[in-house]
């Protein structure tokens, strides 16, 4: 690792926003919310996490995954 200052700390912004838009997910989920709509909360949680991952990534010196 190159820096692990560099790394994001359990309540940055952008990792806490990955885990609220996990926990509304997996709220909807439990309250029966099905298609369009639940998998718009799937998207936009995964999404966040991979933002999470892209920037874990490239500060500890590797590179993000290839988006398609």
């Amino acid at each position: 690792m190159n820096d692990i200052s560099k790394m994001l700390p359990p309540d940055h912004p952008m990792y806490t926003d990955a885990m609220e838009a996990l926990k509304r997910y997996h709220q909807a989920q439990a309250e029966g919310v099905s298609g369009a709509d639940l998998e718009r909360l799937r998207l936009i949680a995964e999404h966040r996490f991979q933002g999470v991952t892209d920037y874990q990534l490239i500060a500890s010196g590797g590179s993000p995954g290839i988006s398609h």
